[in-house]
């Protein structure tokens, strides 16, 4: 039998092919417009969400600005140290006992004394030198504190990134937070990861210079508790880190900040 097709049977064929190559084509420019829009979506959608709203509804969650702008005393373990704050006045006492140093620094005035075994230090540059190493060390420790009430200061800018899974299995906005010209390190910058039910950060990630694509470390921001009129995370999960052994009071008495 003569496999050999006649005119007509060849132009089908043929007609038949170009239809193919025409459909193939049509398909992949259809495709090729679908995941574009899709894309483009998805940018809108993250240029969409407003990280102010975020950052309210997280000071809300925690016990809302006033209620933290009318918590008068601080006090907490960080590392060896155990710090003592009056947020009204920016009197802080630093206890080091590595050192067996007591400081009392105002933060906003760098005035203050220091004390070193039990006697007053009168060298003004060694006293001088250790103020500035307890403002410091407050900024630190209070940071891993308070961080959450610090994410609009100035200074501060902040940037949404993406939604990830948090380890709880609740999806998080992930937003990045970077400094100009403020703190002791202005270079670092931090991702905060807000729980999306819960609107707490449950996550932080730390990385040493703006530039650096990996964090050195990431860690669980939890363990909220009642604190005065707040909520702060502390005596977070074992590894984590942080304050310990934190107190909120209204009343004190105000020699801590003046005496041995």
């Amino acid at each position: 039998m003569s496999t050999k097709l006649n005119i007509k049977e060849s132009i089908f064929v043929g007609d038949y092919k170009l239809k193919l190559k025409i459909m193939s084509r049509v398909t992949n420019i259809v495709f090729t417009l679908f995941f574009a829009l899709l894309s483009t979506n998805i940018i809108f959608a993250q240029e969409d969400v407003n990280v102010d709203d975020i950052v309210k509804e997280t000071q809300v969650a925690m016990g809302g600005v006033t209620n933290y702008n009318n918590t008068k005393f601080i006090q907490w373990d960080f590392g060896k140290r155990k710090l003592f704050w009056n947020k009204w006045t920016g009197d802080v006492r630093v206890e080091n006992p590595e050192d067996n140093q007591t400081i009392f620094v105002n933060v906003n005035t760098l005035k203050g004394k220091v004390y070193e075994n039990g006697e007053l230090v009168n060298d003004d540059k060694k006293a001088t030198a250790l103020l500035k190493k307890a403002k410091n060390w407050w900024i630190n420790d209070s940071y891993w504190l308070v961080m959450p009430w610090k994410l609009q200061d100035p200074g501060v800018k902040l940037k949404y990134l993406k939604t990830e899974q948090l380890p709880d299995g609740h999806t998080a906005d992930v937003l990045e937070m970077s400094f100009s010209a403020v703190g002791v390190t202005p270079e670092n910058k931090y991702w905060v990861y807000v729980d999306q039910k819960e609107q707490l950060i449950k996550q932080w990630s730390y990385f040493k210079s703006f530039g650096d694509t990996e964090p050195k470390f990431t860690l669980m921001w939890d363990n909220y508790q009642k604190a005065g009129n707040v909520l702060l995370s502390f005596d977070r999960s074992k590894g984590a880190g942080g304050p310990r052994n934190v107190v909120v009071a209204s009343e004190f008495d105000p020699a801590i900040f003046t005496k041995l």
